[in-house]
Protein backbone atom coordinates (compact mmCIF):
# COMPACT_ATOMS: atom_id res chain seq x y z
CA UNK A 1 0.00 0.00 0.00
CA UNK A 2 1.25 3.46 -0.89
CA UNK A 3 0.76 6.35 1.50
CA UNK A 4 1.35 9.97 0.56
CA UNK A 5 1.31 12.81 3.07
CA UNK A 6 1.47 16.45 1.99
CA UNK A 7 2.57 19.30 4.18
CA UNK A 8 3.76 22.86 3.89
CA UNK A 9 0.61 24.68 2.97
CA UNK A 10 -0.53 27.87 4.64
CA UNK A 11 -1.47 31.49 4.25
CA UNK A 12 0.92 33.74 2.38
CA UNK A 13 0.76 37.17 0.83
CA UNK A 14 0.91 37.63 -2.91
CA UNK A 15 4.49 37.50 -4.08
CA UNK A 16 5.48 35.14 -1.28
CA UNK A 17 6.74 31.57 -1.41
CA UNK A 18 5.83 28.18 -0.02
CA UNK A 19 7.37 24.76 -0.36
CA UNK A 20 5.01 21.83 -0.33
CA UNK A 21 6.30 18.40 0.63
CA UNK A 22 4.92 15.01 -0.32
CA UNK A 23 6.31 12.22 1.83
CA UNK A 24 5.81 8.70 0.55
CA UNK A 25 5.85 5.41 2.39
CA UNK A 26 4.87 1.82 1.85
CA UNK A 27 6.91 1.05 -1.24
CA UNK A 28 10.19 1.74 -2.92
CA UNK A 29 9.37 4.50 -5.33
CA UNK A 30 12.08 4.19 -7.90
CA UNK A 31 9.55 2.96 -10.47
CA UNK A 32 6.84 5.47 -9.65
CA UNK A 33 5.95 8.72 -11.33
CA UNK A 34 4.42 11.52 -9.35
CA UNK A 35 2.18 14.46 -10.01
CA UNK A 36 0.95 17.63 -8.35
CA UNK A 37 -2.63 18.81 -8.71
CA UNK A 38 -4.71 21.58 -7.20
CA UNK A 39 -8.37 22.16 -6.63
CA UNK A 40 -9.78 25.61 -6.09
CA UNK A 41 -13.28 26.17 -4.65
CA UNK A 42 -15.93 25.46 -7.26
CA UNK A 43 -13.40 24.28 -9.83
CA UNK A 44 -12.20 20.97 -11.15
CA UNK A 45 -9.00 19.46 -9.85
CA UNK A 46 -6.33 20.56 -12.28
CA UNK A 47 -2.90 19.31 -13.18
CA UNK A 48 0.01 21.48 -12.00
CA UNK A 49 3.08 19.43 -12.82
CA UNK A 50 4.67 16.03 -12.79
CA UNK A 51 7.90 14.10 -12.75
CA UNK A 52 8.41 10.97 -14.77
CA UNK A 53 10.35 9.39 -11.93
CA UNK A 54 10.04 9.73 -8.20
CA UNK A 55 13.56 11.09 -8.17
CA UNK A 56 12.27 14.14 -9.98
CA UNK A 57 13.49 13.18 -13.40
CA UNK A 58 11.99 14.98 -16.37
CA UNK A 59 9.88 17.18 -14.16
CA UNK A 60 7.77 19.90 -15.71
CA UNK A 61 4.90 22.18 -14.77
CA UNK A 62 2.06 23.76 -16.68
CA UNK A 63 2.52 27.08 -18.43
CA UNK A 64 0.44 29.01 -15.91
CA UNK A 65 3.00 28.33 -13.18
CA UNK A 66 6.14 27.91 -15.23
CA UNK A 67 8.94 30.12 -14.00
CA UNK A 68 7.32 30.24 -10.55
CA UNK A 69 6.85 26.58 -9.52
CA UNK A 70 9.44 23.81 -9.63
CA UNK A 71 9.44 20.14 -8.68
CA UNK A 72 12.34 18.50 -6.88
CA UNK A 73 12.95 15.51 -4.66
CA UNK A 74 15.00 14.08 -1.83
CA UNK A 75 15.36 10.38 -2.52
CA UNK A 76 16.83 9.65 0.89
CA UNK A 77 13.62 10.92 2.46
CA UNK A 78 11.24 9.55 -0.19
CA UNK A 79 9.92 13.07 -0.44
CA UNK A 80 8.99 15.20 -3.41
CA UNK A 81 8.66 18.96 -3.24
CA UNK A 82 6.71 21.64 -5.04
CA UNK A 83 8.49 24.95 -4.63
CA UNK A 84 6.11 27.82 -5.27
CA UNK A 85 7.46 31.33 -5.69
CA UNK A 86 5.83 34.62 -6.67
CA UNK A 87 2.50 33.30 -5.53
CA UNK A 88 -0.69 34.89 -6.80
CA UNK A 89 -4.20 34.92 -5.35
CA UNK A 90 -5.30 32.65 -8.20
CA UNK A 91 -2.92 30.00 -6.88
CA UNK A 92 -5.20 29.58 -3.87
CA UNK A 93 -6.34 25.95 -3.76
CA UNK A 94 -5.94 22.64 -2.03
CA UNK A 95 -2.82 21.04 -3.42
CA UNK A 96 -2.48 17.28 -3.82
CA UNK A 97 0.37 15.01 -4.71
CA UNK A 98 -0.28 11.74 -6.47
CA UNK A 99 1.72 8.68 -7.50
CA UNK A 100 1.42 6.03 -10.17
CA UNK A 101 3.48 2.99 -10.97
CA UNK A 102 5.55 3.25 -14.10
CA UNK A 103 7.94 5.98 -15.15
CA UNK A 104 6.05 7.95 -17.73
CA UNK A 105 4.47 11.35 -18.08
CA UNK A 106 0.90 11.62 -16.86
CA UNK A 107 -1.35 14.69 -16.71
CA UNK A 108 -4.71 13.03 -16.20
CA UNK A 109 -5.79 12.74 -12.59
CA UNK A 110 -7.46 9.41 -13.29
CA UNK A 111 -4.12 7.86 -14.16
CA UNK A 112 -2.93 8.30 -10.57
CA UNK A 113 -4.26 5.68 -8.15
CA UNK A 114 -2.50 7.01 -5.05
CA UNK A 115 -3.25 10.40 -3.51
CA UNK A 116 -2.33 12.39 -0.49
CA UNK A 117 -4.87 14.12 1.71
CA UNK A 118 -4.15 17.58 0.32
CA UNK A 119 -2.78 20.74 1.87
CA UNK A 120 -4.44 24.17 1.73
CA UNK A 121 -2.60 27.06 0.12
CA UNK A 122 -4.15 30.51 0.50
CA UNK A 123 -2.63 33.55 -1.16
CA UNK A 124 -3.92 36.92 -0.02
CA UNK A 125 -3.82 40.00 -2.22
Amino acid sequence: QVQLVESGGGLVQAGGSLRLSCAASGRTFSSYAMGWFREAPGKEREFVGAAVTWSGGNADVVDSVKGRFTISSDNAKNTVYLQMNSLKPEDTAVYYCAAAYGSRWRTNRYEYPYWGQGTQVTVSS
